[in-house]
């Protein structure tokens, strides 16, 4: 049956069944990314999804094109969250039990919320790979249907109704960027949009800690990395599907790798500018707006998923604030005497800076009388505004010096 997919036909049959489990997820046009760009950016908002994610597009039709014997068995996958969630609802739709294997280090919100449609949650592993294992020996253990969270072209096709839709909507689409982690997405969107418009120019997304679809196409060949190391939990992934494989190096026209601390940057952006949660791996095709050596070109970031816990999203804020300049921290030198934290407290108000934490040493000398040690963590308005703070202290006689920042 795999072989009869990534059709044209069988992507019109997938738009038509999935349309039962999805909300409609309009482009957003984005004013902020196009000024910083100089091309038309739209967002495509599957962060907004019942499963707050595309994964139930794939998930669903794949259930869909089951036999009742095969969904009577019980369904297993292995997932970090998002298609533990779209197998987990699809599988409740059609009255099917569903065991979910997620590896332990998946945010808790993504567990509970797998949890709530019904499904039976095994954790294992530290990464997706070893929790896939698992999940394949439970399956052969019980007699489970696998229903593969990537590697399965049944389910690529269901992903790739979103490039369906995105060429409805917006017909001279130029670029579709889109987030790589096993490939599943990106095979079903590139192909659906070469079947389209051969003109689209379709290009993966990956974080630079967990890059194996760009190494993969660098050789030519399905390659193994030896470790991930990525905030982006969701693509973090060792191995590409095999079975996917041919059609990324056929459809894909190139393929961008991220680092982290550009998605820490492209989350506050999110945040501020559109009022939208997207989880660090649904941000990759955001962070790779900037990558694209094009102009006045239409381009649509498909963001992917928007499944984040409270913890990561806290961490993530801060760190995003401090890489702004928004949050630092600075060393200062003073005698210990009576007014001199006044004095300084009144030099940054003077230039309108904002004490967050102040931290007060007076071991950092011998001789404390000659000076104590005075860290204090400001708030600004961004990288100008933190040079006027640190010149107003320079001007009065200090030496301020950087720290590294602890909120």
């Amino acid at each position: 049956m795999e072989e009869q997919m990534l059709t044209l036909e069988k992507f019109e049959e997938a738009s038509e069944a999935v349309k039962k489990v999805t909300l409609e997820t309009k482009l957003v046009y984005s004013d902020y990314f196009s000024a910083r760009t100089g091309n038309k950016v739209y967002l495509k908002p599957e962060n907004m999804q019942l499963t707050g994610a595309y994964k139930v597009r794939g998930a669903y039709y794949k259930i869909s094109v089951l036999t009742k014997e095969e969904r009577e068995k019980g369904l297993i996958t292995a997932s970090a969250g998002n298609h533990a969630q779209g197998v987990a609802y699809a599988a409740k739709c059609y009255g099917a039990k569903a065991v979910i294997v997620m590896p332990t280090t998946t945010p808790l919100m993504k567990v509970n919320r797998t949890k709530s449609y019904g499904a039976e949650v095994v954790l294992w592993g530290d990464v997706y790979d070893e929790a896939c294992a698992k999940a394949y020996e439970l399956a052969q253990e019980n007699g489970y249907t696998f229903i593969h969270p990537f590697d399965d072209l049944t389910v690529a096709t269901g992903q790739g109704t979103i490039a369906m839709e995105i060429v409805k909507e917006l017909p001279l689409v130029d670029y579709i960027l889109v987030p790589i982690g096993g490939g599943g997405l990106a095979t079903g969107v590139s192909a659906l949009a070469k079947l389209l418009n051969p003109k689209i120019r379709v290009v993966g997304v990956e974080p630079a800690g967990a890059n194996c679809m760009q190494v993969s196409l660098k050789e030519g060949k399905v390659t193994t990395l030896p470790k991930v190391n990525t905030i982006a939990d969701g693509t973090a992934v060792k191995t590409p599907g095999s079975r996917l494989f041919p059609y990324l190096q056929k459809n894909l026209d190139d393929i961008i790798a991220v680092g982290d601390e550009e998605l820490v940057v492209a989350f506050l952006d999110m945040v501020e500018n559109h009022k939208m949660i997207v989880e660090n791996s649904g941000l990759l095709s955001v962070a790779a707006l900037k990558h694209l050596e094009v102009k006045d070109k239409k381009v649509v970031s498909i963001l992917s998923g928007g499944n984040m816990d409270v913890i990561t999203m806290s961490s993530v804020v801060q760190q995003g604030l401090i890489m702004r300049d928004r949050i630092f921290t600075v060393s200062v030198l003073l005698p210990d005497k009576p007014g001199e934290l006044y004095r300084v407290s009144g030099i940054i108000a003077e230039v309108n800076g904002n004490v967050i934490k102040l931290e007060h040493n007076q071991f950092v000398s011998i001789n404390r009388n000659a000076a104590v040690e005075l860290r204090i963590t400001l708030e600004a308005f961004g990288t100008e505004h933190k040079h006027q703070i640190i010149a107003a202290l320079e001007k009065e006689g200090y030496k301020p010096k950087l720290v590294r920042t602890n909120i």
